[in-house]
């Protein structure tokens, strides 16, 4: 599983659906959402300032990650943004790839 944080803004129409339903209800439908995909909610949390909704998700990988966006988006409450999170080991698998690169006007 990869790990996935989202970050969402409700919309006007969105907000009026959290004011109405509760908090718990929409952390409710994230969860069956997320496992509807394979994947799991780690933490979920709401938030002050321009993110309203922030989400730690586990994930069987980007595809599942992009189907959660795109049901998300299309229903039109809210707008989402996906960070892909990477472990230590990760980071580490990646400093010992060998990359070809050449800085622009080098």
């Amino acid at each position: 599983m990869s790990k996935y944080l989202i970050q969402a803004t409700y919309t006007a129409e969105g907000m009026k659906g959290v004011l109405k339903e509760g908090g718990t209800a929409r952390r409710q439908v994230v969860e069956r959402m997320v496992e509807s995909v394979g994947g799991r909610v780690e933490q979920m949390y709401f938030a002050f300032g321009d993110t309203d909704l922030y989400i730690l998700a586990d994930l069987p990988g980007n595809a599942a990650s992009a189907a959660v966006g795109l049901a998300t988006s299309a229903a039109g409450g809210v707008r989402t943004k996906t960070v892909v999170l990477l472990t230590a080991e990760e980071i580490d698998e990646a400093t010992r790839q060998k990359v070809r690169y050449q800085a622009p006007g080098a």
